[in-house]
């Protein structure tokens, strides 16, 4: 028997594109122009830039640290989703490579990547339909 999924009902808003610029964390950054956009849920779909330094959680409970400068962002995922006090909160996961060739991947630890140069990125905002019937239960 497979485990339980939820799924939600919605639909695709408005893209923002937005510029994080040099010596910003990345996560927090992402967070406050989907809170000055008024995007409340969204999705990463494209992103390009480097960290000075990039430390991501492997989620066994260490941590990889790549040091720079300019360590690539190889690739990145990551949603956004409003906090219960109606915050934008982003859970971000990527690849990335340091500039010795060292490799890393994971979820982006918050206030540990600031930006080298800039970031750019691309958040499609997810509009959660308001329905009774909004989480269905699906099995896999």
């Amino acid at each position: 028997m497979g485990e339980l999924v939820r799924a939600e009902a919605g639909s695709v808003g408005r893209v923002v594109y937005g510029r994080v610029r040099p010596n910003e964390d990345l996560v927090t950054a992402i967070e406050t122009i989907c809170d000055e956009a008024g995007v409340l849920n969204g999705f990463i779909r494209g992103s390009l830039g480097s960290l000075t330094d990039a430390c991501v959680d492997c989620g066994d409970g260490s941590e990889t640290v790549v040091y720079g400068p300019a360590v690539e962002v190889v690739g990145l995922a990551g949603e956004v989703r409003t906090a219960a006090g109606g915050k934008p909160v982003a859970v971000l996961h990527g690849m990335i490579a340091g500039p010795d060739g060292r490799i890393g991947g994971g979820r982006f630890m918050r206030g540990k990547n600031l930006v080298c140069v800039t970031f750019e990125l691309a958040i499609e905002e997810w509009l959660v339909a308001e329905t009774p019937d909004n989480a269905a239960e699906l099995r896999p």
